[in-house]
């Protein structure tokens, strides 16, 4: 199935980095395709979602959807916080519940890679230095963040070629 959205891809670079980014690279097959399907979804395109959903087990299908959701809250929210610049809202506690962030179906290093690569389509800055940190100290390496991101970059700009 991801064969056949690639091929519907009308952007050959897209498609070509689409198979490019799913292949070999620094990162477990669980963080990859984690990494792909949170992106997909947070993307928002269906056929994407739909073609990717498949290659990623079920616990893995799992965090990737609660990392999308969340992060779509929770990047609004500190962005916001960034964006205003006022001392005053930094001070003011979030109250939003994320307890999900703390259990995940997976571990903890792969959901927050996953939190990450969302965070950085949805450009967040403070959220992306927060998931970097967290996934760095959990043991990832640099490459396999930056893998991750790549994977976000062709993911979005492939949602975005098929609409």
């Amino acid at each position: 199935m991801l064969e056949e959205i690639r091929d519907r891809i009308p952007v050959k670079d897209l498609a070509l980095n689409l198979s490019s980014v799913l292949g070999e690279s620094a990162l477990t097959e669980d963080q990859k395709w984690g990494v792909a399907l949170a992106c997909a979804i947070a993307s928002g395109n269906a056929q994407l979602r739909d073609a990717i959903a498949p290659s990623a087990k079920e616990n893995v299908a799992d965090d990737a959807r609660a990392a999308a959701a969340l992060m779509a809250m929770n990047n609004v929210y500190y962005r916001f916080r960034h964006f205003a610049g006022k001392p005053s809202y930094a001070q003011k506690g979030a109250r939003l519940r994320m307890q999900r962030i703390a259990k995940p179906a997976t571990d903890k290093v792969t959901f927050e890679l996953m939190c990450l690569a969302v965070s950085a389509i949805n450009g967040c800055e403070v959220c992306v230095k927060s998931h970097e940190a967290a996934v760095i100290e959990g043991g990832l390496t640099e490459d396999a963040v930056h893998d991750a991101v790549r994977i976000a970059a062709t993911i979005r700009g492939c949602a975005t070629a098929l609409f």
